[in-house]
C-alpha cells in the first residue's frame, strides 16, 4: 500500500473483495459499460499486469487503474520487451479533479517500473497524459491498432526507448475497441 500527496488517500493492488465496486465505479465513470466489460475480460483472461485503486480512509474505491500485457509482435530487438497498456483510469465522477487520478497514475507507473516492465503505452487525452511523461513522438516508433496525437508511449527503463521501433498486439479484449 502506498500513503500519497492527497490525503486520507491509499493506494493498493485490487483484491477479489474490490472486483463489484470497480465494476461501479467505471459505470459510473465511463456510463457505456464498455470499459467496465473490459475490465472484466481482461481480469478474467489473464491479461492484468496490474490493476489497482485508490480508496479513502474508509476504504471506499475512489480510484481505479489497469495495465494489460501488450506482446511484441514481431521478432527482433524489442521482443523481449515487457510492455504494457494503460487502461483505463478512472475516478469516481463526484471526486475528479481533487488529484486521485494524478496520484494513482503515477504510483501505478512506480510499480510498473518496480517490477521491470520497460514500455508502457495509452491511447488518451493529450493534455492529460504527457504529464507523467507519455509522448506521441515515442509512440510513433509502436506500430499497432492505434496511431495518432491520443497514441503515446512513456519508456520506463532504457530497453523501452533504445529496442524500437517495435510492432505491437494488445490484449484480445481491446478488439471490442478496434
Amino acid at each position: 500500500m502506498t500513503h500519497t500527496d492527497v490525503p486520507n488517500l491509499t493506494v493498493r493492488d485490487v483484491t477479489r473483495a474490490d472486483e463489484a465496486a470497480v465494476r461501479d465505479l467505471l459505470n459510473a465513470a465511463f456510463p457505456s459499460g464498455m470499459e467496465a466489460r473490459l475490465v472484466h475480460a481482461l481480469r478474467h483472461c489473464g491479461a492484468l499486469v496490474l490493476e489497482q485503486v485508490a480508496v479513502d480512509a474508509d476504504g471506499t474505491v475512489l480510484g481505479h487503474v489497469a495495465y494489460s500485457r501488450v506482446t511484441p509482435a514481431a521478432i527482433g530487438r524489442g521482443q523481449g520487451m515487457q510492455v504494457a497498456c494503460l487502461a483505463p483510469v478512472s475516478v469516481r465522477p463526484d471526486r475528479q479533479h481533487k488529484g486521485i487520478g494524478t496520484t494513482l497514475t503515477r504510483v501505478s507507473l512506480e510499480k510498473l517500473k518496480e517490477i521491470g516492465e520497460d514500455l508502457v503505452l495509452v491511447l488518451g487525452p493529450p493534455s492529460y497524459f504527457p504529464r507523467f511523461g507519455f509522448d506521441a513522438e515515442l509512440a510513433k516508433k509502436v506500430q499497432g491498432p492505434y496511431a495518432g496525437a491520443a497514441f503515446m508511449a512513456l519508456a520506463l527503463t532504457d530497453a523501452g526507448s533504445r529496442d524500437l521501433p517495435i510492432e505491437v498486439a494488445l490484449a484480445t479484449p481491446f478488439e471490442e475497441f478496434e
